[in-house]
């Protein structure tokens, strides 16, 4: 497939889930919005794999160079761009100290270790994705190459290696489920690239049986907020994740449902989730000052927020993301001496086979068009 336009869909609602949880008050507490951003974390490690993949089929090789300048350029100019500006806020409100003394969390990417109350706190998802991106192009095609038996070996080995590494009881160690939901999305791609491991999910891809997924998955998710808490918030992350992960495979079909996910309007928030997610806590500000005897928590701030974050983040787009991209991948072009437009077939995936392109879910560029990337949005 050319394009997977359902996940485009899947990421936008995963943003208005969020928005929804941090902003929407009890009214929207049915949606239980903070886990839908380990949707966004199994859509990264299902797309950046799977373009990976289709480098390394094309190429023989992924070059990590290349992929790294692609993911410098699609992460780093919005994110220290918004960085920056929630600083130069808190310096007119004279509430500068705290994030000039936790700068240090934003800068290394090691936010998920922020206190609770601090500023800019929902970029501790960055933080997960940028260290899954350090680590897991080298770990899966340089140390394993070509082979389908042992890539698949070594992502279920990881995955049970973050299970064993959480800790009972000690919530604020309870990182590597992230990593879990980020590996699921990998292990989805891994097998469906292969014929064989393909050929075990296609049933899911009917259209009567996708339906049926995505019905059970959205049954699912307004049941999770009756979750038996004697099974601990890990063992639900891990139950939604690989969830998640049955549900990509029914995205792929022509079921109505998939089709309806793959709209412009979801598509163009979809294409906009990373700055929209970057931005939130600017835009409820601004809905909460623009709306103020709502309080700070309703369904109007939840929906002002969500517009005032995607008028920006359709600013940003345009003005810093999608340049920024191009630059990458002219970079990156340079690194592998192939041609900037026919050889970056793995631009970006997160919400790309490159990682940086217009399309957050282009897998296979067209001669004018750069592939795009799928990142988290929001705190849970």
């Amino acid at each position: 497939m050319r394009r997977f336009p359902a996940l485009d869909g899947l990421r936008a609602v995963a943003a208005i889930m969020v928005f929804a949880f941090h902003y929407g008050g009890p009214s929207w507490k049915w949606l239980t919005g903070w886990i839908g951003v380990h949707l966004f974390f199994v859509l990264s490690g299902f797309l950046i794999t799977t373009l990976l993949l289709r480098e390394e089929h094309r190429y023989g090789r992924v070059s990590l160079r290349a992929f790294y300048l692609r993911r410098f350029f699609r992460i780093m100019p919005v994110y220290l761009l918004v960085l920056f500006l929630t600083w130069g806020l808190a310096r007119l409100s004279g509430s500068a100290e705290t994030i000039e003394r936790l700068m240090k969390y934003y800068l290394l990417f090691i936010n998920e270790l922020l206190p609770g109350t601090a500023p800019y706190l929902h970029s501790w998802t960055i933080g997960i994705e940028q260290k899954f991106y350090l680590f897991w192009p080298a770990i899966a095609f340089v140390l394993v190459t070509a082979a389908f038996r042992r890539r698949l070996a070594v992502t279920a080995g990881l995955i049970v290696l973050f299970i064993a590494m959480i800790p009972p009881d000690i919530a604020w160690l309870s990182w590597p489920i992230h990593y879990v939901a980020i590996l699921l999305g990998c292990l989805t791609a891994v097998v469906m690239h292969h014929r064989r491991g393909f050929a075990l999910v296609r049933p899911l891809t009917h259209p009567v049986t996708a339906t049926a997924v995505i019905v059970v998955f959205v049954a699912f998710q307004v049941a999770v907020q009756y979750w038996p808490i004697r099974f601990g918030q890990e063992a639900l992350i891990g139950t939604y994740a690989a969830a998640a992960a049955l549900l990509l495979p029914a995205l792929l079909s022509r079921s109505v449902l998939a089709r309806g996910l793959g709209l412009r309007p979801l598509v163009f928030i979809g294409e906009r989730s990373y700055s929209m997610y970057l931005v939130q806590s600017i835009a409820a500000r601004v809905a909460i000052g623009l709306l103020p005897a709502m309080g700070r928590r309703s369904t109007a701030v939840f929906l002002g927020a969500v517009v005032v974050a995607l008028v920006v983040a359709d600013v940003l787009y345009r003005w810093v993301e999608l340049p920024m991209i191009e630059v990458g991948r002219r970079l990156a072009a340079r690194v592998t001496r192939r041609g900037p437009r026919d050889g970056d077939s793995t631009g970006q995936a997160g919400p790309t086979g490159d990682a940086d392109a217009v399309r957050p879910v282009e897998l296979i560029p067209r001669p004018r068009e750069v592939l795009a990337d799928t990142v988290p949005a929001g705190r849970g």
